[in-house]
Parts: structure tokens; C-alpha cells; sequence
């Protein structure tokens, strides 16, 4: 259990809060999602959103290996598996974008996504997207006490697979408190039984990436986004999570 955090019921708190403007911003950006809408009209939306609520948005300002991201929401259209950077392209009828939003309250985050049809999308598209969020769900399902951090990611792997679909491996879910980014890593693969027993206070963040092609991903230029190697869709649910005595609680959920 080292470098994992158990958070108090106190802390669970100030995380439900920060998570119930994180459910509620991603429910009103999926009635803004519509062709013609630009993702940065999105980002400048769920900016607003967050403030007016008396949160701060946690992508904003966040670094890795020396980048700084600059935009609240990270809005990754059809190919792009997750970080797309929000910008002057509008969404066409058919394509499907992925939301990916944090919110920082008292110290504490949380941070969930969806992938959102617009307009309307094919039925095997449809199934990629339905099939991401079941697999979501069936994760979730594991983080029981007792239970091991690979028996969610088993869950997961075995999900998306059942249904012809490949999970992303580069990308993987994490702890999240007082960090965005906590211990310990959740991937979406591997055999179950493994890694961290879970403990009554972990808070995690799981989220699948499922493609529709093959599982390899790519970045592009701009140094965030992250798009599948040949080309294929790709769909990606998020929920910040709680384990208790009597099972997992969604905390990013209205």
C-alpha cells in the first residue's frame, strides 16, 4: 500500500463536492454537443460552469515533462483515444467526442469523462460507445475490500474484448485526492488477482480507453493529443470512485 492514500470521511466530503460539479458540467456540455458547435466553444462553457459553482477547473495550468495544458476540458474527436486539445474545429453529424474534465475544490479533486454522439452515429459506433461504458461499469463493479487493483482492470480488458474491441495500455486510471494524479495506476488490461489489495478510503479514478481498431496509440505535434495508431475510433468513460464497507460508490455521478 505505499504512496497510497486511505482518505477520511471528511475528505470524501470535499471530494463529493468537486465531483458534483464535475457530474454536473459533463451532463450540460452532452446538451450542448451538436454539429456546427466548436470544442472550444465547449472548453469556454465548462470553464464558466466550474467557476460560477466555486470550483477551479484542474487540467488548467497542469504540467507534464515541461508542457503546460492551457484549456479546462480536453475534447478528443473520433480518433483522438484522449487529451485532444480544445479548439476552432466544429463537430460534424456522426462524429463522436470524448470529455475529459477535473475539478479542484478545498484541495481535493475529482475528474471524469464521457464520449458523447453527435448527432447521429452509426450503430457499430453506437456499440463502441456502449461497450466503453459497460466496461466502465463492470470495473467498478471489483472495487470491493479485499479485492485487488487488477481484478477492476481484468474486468475491463475482458468487457471490451468480449465485444471485438481493443483497450488502450499506454493510458491508465490512478488514484486521485489531494493529487490528480495519485497512486495506485488502474490500467484497463492484464490478469485479475494483482497489485494493491483494496481498502475501505481509496479513491481511484477508472477510466476505460476502448478502440475499435487495434490498441496502439500515437501522439500528435502538439505534444497532448493522443489519437489511435491506424486511424480507427475510440471511446473513453471515466468516474472517480470511492471503496467503502458496503462497495463501491461513484462519487462523479449526478
Amino acid at each position: 500500500m505505499s504512496g497510497i492514500e486511505l482518505k477520511s470521511p471528511e475528505e470524501i466530503e470535499v471530494m463529493s463536492r468537486a465531483a458534483k460539479i464535475v457530474a454536473e458540467v459533463l451532463e450540460a456540455l452532452r446538451a450542448r454537443v451538436k454539429p456546427g458547435v466548436t470544442t472550444a466553444e465547449l472548453d469556454r462553457f465548462a470553464e464558466r460552469f466550474i467557476l460560477e459553482r466555486g470550483g477551479t477547473p484542474a487540467f488548467k495550468g497542469y504540467k507534464v515533462r515541461g508542457q503546460v495544458y492551457r484549456h479546462t476540458l480536453c475534447t478528443s474527436v473520433n480518433e483522438a483515444v484522449v487529451h485532444g486539445i480544445p479548439s476552432n474545429r466544429a463537430l460534424k453529424e456522426g462524429d463522436i467526442i470524448g470529455l475529459d474534465i477535473g475539478v479542484l475544490v478545498e484541495g481535493y479533486y475529482a475528474d471524469a469523462a464521457v464520449t458523447v454522439p453527435v448527432g447521429t452515429i452509426s450503430e457499430e459506433v453506437r456499440r463502441l460507445v456502449r461497450v466503453t461504458e459497460e466496461a466502465l461499469y463492470k470495473g467498478i463493479e471489483q472495487a470491493i475490500i479485499g479485492h485487488r487493483v487488477s481484478d477492476i482492470s481484468h474486468a475491463v480488458q475482458t468487457h471490451a474484448e468480449a465485444a471485438s474491441f481493443s483497450v488502450v495500455t499506454e493510458f491508465v486510471g490512478h488514484g486521485i485526492g489531494r493529487k490528480l494524479h495519485e497512486e495506485p495506476q488502474v490500467p484497463n488490461y492484464g490478469g485479475p488477482g494483482k497489485g494493491p489489495r483494496l481498502k475501505a478510503g481509496m479513491t481511484l479514478a477508472i477510466e476505460p480507453m476502448v478502440n475499435m481498431g487495434r490498441p496502439e496509440t500515437t501522439s500528435l505535434d502538439d505534444g497532448w493529443t493522443a489519437v489511435t495508431r491506424d486511424g480507427n475510433l475510440s471511446a473513453h468513460f471515466e468516474h472517480t470512485i470511492v471503496v467503502t464497507e458496503s462497495g463501491p460508490r461513484i462519487l462523479t455521478k449526478l
